[in-house]
């Protein structure tokens, strides 16, 4: 099955290159704004509704006038119209507020939506990126699985540059013909049906300590504001990088963490099944009240251990190896409170580590027995899981907002004679 993977790698540019890429970046940011105040001021001043094609069209003339935007690329400059125009599809379907300005600080890059205007010397590993108009630049990085080109995003972020590539290929993975059920957790990340258990590495919360040190030395420096027209010291950006390098390198220990568990799970079982967490309600801040701490508390150590990153990996991975990953419906089945021996219900509270179930005498883990089951609701399902309720399933219905691929497929409109 061929699928499309997305492979990033760093940019190692010469400092002319370098020069360069900020200038694009800085003209990507200006047709952006521009685009977006196109659309704004033709609504309220002449109640004219301008879309992504009308845009389109207009770009040939915009480049007679502004001449250095020739070099960037036809379709490099129409996916950023079309940046603007899932901005305003998004907004438009409830998805999303209304379109703002970007200041080129929040501007990451640009996109070639098809093979134009780039090509990739690699198999995969390392190798050079060619632009147009720009020569040929050295990347790093790994692909676990190599294919097509597609599209290519470049794109800077905390002072490095780094190209994200998109590729067709048909992706091998090794799976094992076990069944498991696994149920997430914060004391212990991750506990299995089989009785294994996981522990919270707690990266953020280890290196909590140095980031509330070094966040206190960031105080004591001039900090900006734009209100009273002040600029940051050189001490507070120093400070602020201090501090970022500090939860870039948690975010990068939990990324590895859970690649290298989720592989582990995948490589023993070709059905994995978890329950199925309404993750972005049980981390949303709360109100004011008394309990206000302890919630910014609960909240930082669900997002610590990365539950929906781990469930993402799960699935794509599965789907890789033909194997099948699937979610039980929390809210009727209640793994926590159901006794997996006998299918009896009994509430508990959080303090219950322990499912002691007075039915049938079954004694277990609490975090174990949720994920038994899961795993039995799972095996009650038969042989046909084909057939199983979306509900619990990992299946999602996405609102459709567009897509870059169709900058590649569809040839610009001519304008109509008036």
């Amino acid at each position: 099955m061929i699928v499309t993977r997305r492979v990033t790698f760093r940019l190692y540019p010469k400092p002319a290159q370098e020069r360069k890429l900020y200038e694009w970046r800085r003209l990507h940011c200006y047709l952006y704004n521009s685009a977006l105040a196109d659309r704004k001021d033709s609504y309220q001043k002449l109640n004219r509704s301008v879309n992504y094609l009308d845009q389109q069209n207009r770009l040939p003339e915009f480049k007679k006038v502004w001449t250095e935007f020739a070099e960037l690329g036809s379709q490099a400059l129409q996916a950023t119209l079309k940046r603007v125009d899932f901005a305003f599809q998004r907004f438009f379907k409830g998805l999303g507020g209304y379109p703002r300005f970007r200041s080129i600080r929040n501007y990451s890059g640009w996109t070639y939506p098809a093979t134009s205007g780039w090509k990739v010397h690699t198999t995969g590993d390392n190798g050079y990126l060619e632009l147009s108009n720009l020569g040929q630049i050295q990347m790093r990085g790994k692909a676990r699985t190599w294919g097509t080109p597609n599209t290519c995003t470049i794109f800077y972020r905390h002072r490095k540059w780094y190209a994200s590539i998109t590729v067709k290929c048909i992706p091998h993975r090794q799976t094992g013909t076990g069944a498991i059920g696994i149920d997430f957790g914060t004391l212990t990340a991750i506990a299995m049906s089989d009785g294994t258990k996981i522990e919270n590495p707690k990266f953020l919360a280890k290196t909590q300590a140095k980031i509330r040190k070094a966040s206190k030395e960031k105080r004591r420096k001039r900090a900006p504001n734009r209100n009273q027209k002040i600029k940051a010291s050189r001490r507070y950006k120093k400070a602020q990088t201090k501090v970022s390098k500090l939860i870039r390198k948690a975010a990068r220990q939990r990324l590895d963490w859970a690649h290298k568990r989720t592989t582990e799970i995948v490589s023993r079982s070709s059905l994995v099944v978890s329950e199925k967490l309404n993750i972005s309600g049980m981390t949303r801040k709360t109100k004011k009240g008394k309990r206000k701490r302890q919630k910014s508390g609960l909240n930082r150590s669900i997002l610590d251990v990365g539950w929906g990153m781990m469930r993402g990996m799960l699935e794509y991975k599965e789907a890789e190896a033909n194997g099948v990953y699937l979610e039980a419906p929390t809210q009727t089945l209640k793994p926590s409170q159901r006794c997996p021996e006998c299918w009896n219900v009994k509430p508990k509270t959080l303090d219950e580590r322990v499912h002691r179930c007075l039915n049938c005498n079954c004694v277990e883990d609490r975090d174990v027995a949720a994920a038994r089951v899961c795993l039995n609701w799972a095996k009650g399902l038969g042989t046909s899981l084909l057939d199983v309720d979306q509900s619990g399933s990992t299946s999602k219905t996405r609102i459709n907002t567009g897509s870059l691929k169709q900058l590649a497929e569809t040839k610009r409109q001519k304008p109509r004679p008036s």
